[in-house]
């Protein structure tokens, strides 16, 4: 009986496009769907005449594959991955890998390696990126566990990976037990991040240079060129999208596309995550909660009938606003991925991942949604620095930042005037000013009302270097105002 290489369980389109990858690379897959019908389906279909072998039982797959077995999921995240995991438990052996190809939770990850560690099965969380084509021609892949498991798996996922414009493989053995989604719900809450900025800078060419889809479309191929900072995947996909027309009205698609951006989860995720770790994320988190806004489309139209924004009329140069917009919106993506990447530096320390930021954006260069010529910036400024404080303090980005950083003020300042709400472009550049200060007199105002409400205490400059190694530094002294006593004594706590 033929022994295969991998085993797959899951034939979505996602699940059905990595068998088909990982069959091209010469591994032979045995492919298992819940419903069978699907797997026949598929084996019917796509997957005829080649080495892939349709099974309509967990037992069935189990028994076909090599040793150590290799089992990869590509279900829905949550309770599907749990239900599979202890259905297969009884089937493998000490040695054996079980590897979650989908977006789960990063905690999830951690819990179940965990629980499989205790049993002597391998476990890897594994990040994909790249959506359909990437499945199929080659994904971001983002695997996180143990080495050991990893080595099981390496020289697959080595070959199915996308390549970078240098020939590697966008995939690297990101941590341990939940490194890998962790790093790919950032990806995905940069993703949120990237989109929102780009739909941004769209609008307020339309409202403020009255252009039309076709023309935006046009700016965006100009950007999208190799040679431009701007050149990405996302900048691409814009220019084509915003260029369709519907064939029955000759309408940009665009303009008859309800404003309704649904959502699966990771965005929140990766806000939530940043609460928790006490890590600022603005512009990520804008992202999501503009995505949220976008669903109350009655509450929108609603209040539309009551609140009446009225722009200004603009008499602006279209040439010199649309180079304003370029700038802006490179430097608002520079800050917004300075925030992801001190959200995953945040994580590495807490959960002892060792993770590398300049490995990390070489992987992501190809194959992902977010792959653009930008990220092999930032995996050079690593490989010069990797203890950089913040993304932006790398001479690359910050050089370009204080000569620039007025183009995304006057972009926020004209997008206002014409109506356009800039919820990211905004809270972009509040996080440039605030990360850049080095005192914050909001923050010692809130200090001494905390005081002065609660006897929570407050530092004093005077007493150390304003820079805090830690958010819990110990060796600051704290003191304690006695705001009602006449006199206003002070003490130390």
């Amino acid at each position: 009986m033929q022994k295969y290489d991998i085993g797959l369980i899951g034939l979505a389109v996602m699940g059905q496009n990595l068998v088909l990858n990982m069959e091209s690379k010469g591994y032979s897959v045995a492919a298992y769907n819940r419903t069978g019908k699907r797997t026949e389906e598929f084996i019917e279909g796509k997957a005829r005449d080649k080495n892939i072998k349709g099974c309509y039982s967990l037992k069935e797959l189990v028994d076909l594959l090599s040793q150590p077995r290799k089992v990869m999921l590509m279900v829905k995240a949550g309770s599907p991955v749990d239900d599979n995991i202890e259905d297969l438990i009884p089937l493998l052996e000490p040695g054996d890998l079980i590897i979650d190809g989908g977006n789960s939770l990063y905690t999830d990850t951690i819990r179940r390696e965990k629980y499989l560690k205790d049993k002597g099965i391998l476990y890897i969380g594994t990040g994909v990126s790249g959506g359909e084509e990437g499945a199929l021609l080659g994904p971001a892949i983002m695997p996180g566990g143990s080495k050991e498991a990893y080595k099981l798996v390496s020289d697959i996922f080595e070959k199915i990976s996308a390549r970078a414009e240098d020939g590697k493989p966008c995939v690297s053995h990101i941590g341990e037990d939940g490194a890998g989604h962790f790093v790919k719900m950032v990806h995905n809450g940069i993703e949120y991040g990237d989109m929102q900025l780009i739909g941004e800078a769209v609008w307020a060419l339309k409202s403020a240079l009255g252009y039309d889809a076709e023309k935006i479309a046009g700016i965006m191929t100009e950007w999208n060129k190799p040679s431009d900072i701007l050149s990405s995947y996302l900048i691409e996909i814009t220019g084509e999208g915003l260029k369709e027309k519907e064939k029955s009205s000759n309408s940009y698609l665009v303009d008859i596309t309800a404003d309704i951006t649904r959502m699966k989860g990771t965005g929140t995720w990766t806000v939530a995550s940043a609460l928790e770790l006490l890590v600022p994320i603005p512009t990520i988190a804008s992202a999501v909660f503009s995505r949220e806004m976008s669903q109350d489309k009655d509450i929108r139209l609603a209040v539309s009938e009551k609140l009446k924004i009225n722009p200004e009329s603009l008499r602006l140069d279209a040439k010199e606003f649309v180079k304003v917009a370029h700038d802006a919106l490179y430097i608002a993506k520079i800050s917004s991925y300075a925030q992801g990447f001190a959200l995953m530096e945040a994580a590495s320390a807490k959960y002892g991942w060792d993770l590398d930021m300049g490995g990390i954006a070489a992987g992501w260069r190809g194959g992902c949604i977010i792959r653009a010529g930008f990220l092999s910036r930032i995996t050079e400024e690593y490989e010069k620095n990797k203890d950089l404080p913040n993304l932006m303090a790398a001479p690359a980005f910050s050089q370009f930042i204080n000569k620039n950083l007025s183009s995304l003020e006057r972009f926020i300042e004209v997008a206002h005037k014409a109506g356009v709400p800039t919820l990211a472009m905004s809270c972009a550049y509040d996080y440039i000013l605030q990360i850049a200060s080095p005192v914050m007199v909001s923050a010692q105002v809130a200090a001494q009302q905390r005081d002065f409400f609660g006897a929570h205490g407050y530092f004093k400059l005077e007493d150390k270097s304003p820079v805090i190694e830690t958010k819990n530094d110990s060796s600051y002294q704290e003191y304690h105002t006695e705001w009602m006593e006449e006199g206003r004594p002070e003490k130390k706590l």
